[in-house]
């Protein structure tokens, strides 16, 4: 027999209130966190106001050890642009060894893109050890901890792209948006040229800052009918318009055409795109990630992060969502053993 919505939402309140100081930013799927009521009081822009001042707080007690070339352009625009982070010859080493390395790989369709992940894990670690090196550097790290708020380890892959394959659905990586109401890092070292019309990756300077116009707009946003907004706004990773770039005052997107041997550091709290490809095309890239409870008053703290743990969080992560698919949903299809240039399986994948 179906339980009452209002009996199921009485019963899960406890929960949906502990989620407040989360992550949790799904206003389709916590009630406390889409009521337009709670939020036409201030809710939504009070949790974004405390994530941004304790994120503030991280950063500068971070901020030492970042190059201040790095953490100026950061503060500036939300994005850091690194070229050659590796001497020529290294590069292409490390590059071709990636390009050969053969291991358990997963796959995501979203609309005419697919995505393939590899995971950056002992195994390969051990293969490419000037993998394995560019990954300590401190220098990278330090910025990596900086963007994050955090000194936390990103998860890492190496992730291809295949655009524009085989489905006429747009991809809705392509439309302008931001992950969360809170700070994340993402990053994104290249191994192949990525030019203005093959998808660049897009961002607007400066969205990152939390200014009176972004408020104005998060508050607008959190009074909005969950289900009347498309699926992925409502569930907390807003799209957004040229009209609403106007009215926050911000510029319009820059898509980012680089050479390969270049790192992309960025806060996508910030909004950001992955810009159209006119044309079918893959592209290899060394992606990492990291967001963590953005009202952690702490710096590390991460146990998942300490060596010997953290090149195997990915495994895991795949393993734990494989076992409770029914409950978690699991969009990374198994593909069984490929390199990163293989072509994908059109057939995995879901939408």
């Amino acid at each position: 027999m179906p339980v009452h919505p209002r009996i199921k939402t009485a019963f899960l309140a406890p929960l949906y209130v502990a989620q407040l100081v989360t992550s949790a930013k799904s206003f389709l799927d916590n009630p406390v966190i889409g009521s337009a009521r709670l939020n036409r009081r201030g809710l939504h822009v009070g949790r974004v106001k405390l994530a941004a001042a304790l994120c503030t707080w991280r950063r500068k007690r971070l901020s030492r050890r970042v190059p201040a070339e790095w953490r100026e352009a950061f503060d500036r625009d939300g994005f850091v642009v690194i070229r050659d982070v590796l001497p020529p010859h290294e590069f292409a080493a490390m590059r071709d060894a990636i390009l050969s390395y053969q291991g358990p790989a997963r796959e995501m369709r979203q609309g005419d893109a697919i995505t393939r992940r590899l995971a950056v894990d002992p195994a390969m670690l051990h293969r490419v050890p000037l993998l394995d090196a560019l990954l300590q550097r401190q220098d990278l790290n330090a910025l990596f901890h900086y963007v994050a708020s955090f000194q936390t380890t990103p998860l890492h892959y190496i992730q291809t792209i295949v655009s524009r394959e085989g489905q006429n659905e747009p991809d809705p990586q392509e439309t302008l948006h931001a992950d969360s109401f809170h700070s994340s890092l993402k990053a994104w070292l290249f191994l192949n040229p990525v030019a203005a019309h093959e998808g660049p990756f897009t961002y607007v300077r400066g969205s990152h800052r939390l200014t009176r116009e972004r408020l104005d707009w998060e508050h607008r946003r959190s009074l909005r009918n969950p289900t009347s907004i498309d699926r992925l706004s409502a569930r907390g990773s807003p799209r957004v318009t040229s009209e609403d770039l106007t009215d926050m005052n911000l510029p319009e997107p820059e898509g980012l055409a680089v050479p390969g041997n270049t790192l992309v550091v960025a806060d996508t709290m910030g909004f950001h795109a992955r810009g159209t490809s006119e044309h079918s095309g893959e592209r290899v890239e060394i992606w990492s990630y990291a967001r963590r409870n953005p009202y952690l008053p702490w710096l590390g703290g991460d146990l998942l992060s300490l060596p010997g743990l953290a090149e195997r969080r990915v495994g895991w992560l795949w393993s734990f969502r494989d076992r409770y698919e029914s409950l978690l949903g699991q969009p990374w299809r198994a593909v069984g053993t490929r390199s990163p240039m293989d072509h994908p399986n059109l057939d995995s994948g879901r939408p």
